[in-house]
């Protein structure tokens, strides 16, 4: 005789799904943590990235300068102003004061050409100084009179842009903290 047993069937364990609340809070947790200690060092690094800009835009419109006084056969000017609205400078064709910024473009008195003009915002976080208000840059032999120096400062640090009679320029960082920037 073959008895058979009566089976008893049991459901099959049900497979643990998702993350419970707790679990889930300690992740969000663990994550605010991290974002908040990279913050600052994403800060640091846009100011260092509008900072070079700008200097690299410096240093292309100084060379466009010396590029249009020999193309042209003309002497050019690269002026640097200030005024309640920003800092600025122009390249143009005229002499020491005949253009001036603002920050829709430069106004130039009649016949005289501004070719570029670059202006930053009291509210921007970049500036530009220089210890010169104008250079010329000659159009026979491609120098520059005066030399300069002229400073593109953030908030926390700055780039030196350095033109030397020959109209080349050498970039530095005063305090050495921009990467990639000899300390000058």
């Amino acid at each position: 005789m073959n008895a058979t047993r009566p089976t008893t069937r049991t459901a099959p364990a049900r497979a643990r799904r998702g993350f419970t609340i707790t679990e889930g809070l300690i992740c969000v947790t663990v994550l605010l943590v991290a974002v908040s200690a990279a913050l600052p060092g994403f800060s640091a690094a846009r100011e260092n990235r509008r900072l070079e800009g700008a200097a690299a835009q410096l240093e292309t419109d100084l060379q466009l300068t010396r590029s249009l006084a020999v193309a042209q056969n003309r002497t050019m000017r690269f002026e640097i102003g200030r005024d309640e609205h920003g800092t600025c400078y122009v390249v143009h064709s005229g002499s020491a004061g005949d253009c001036s910024c603002a920050p829709q473009g430069a106004v130039c008195r009649p016949g005289v050409v501004a070719h570029r003009h670059q202006h930053y915002g009291a509210d921007t976080a970049v500036a530009v100084q220089a210890n010169v208000g104008s250079m010329v840059f000659d159009p026979l032999k491609g120098t520059v009179t005066p030399t300069a120096t002229i400073r593109v400062e953030g908030p926390r640090t700055s780039i030196r842009q350095v033109v030397n009679v020959m109209g080349r320029i050498r970039s530095c960082s005063p305090d050495g903290t921009v990467p990639g920037y000899k300390a000058c």
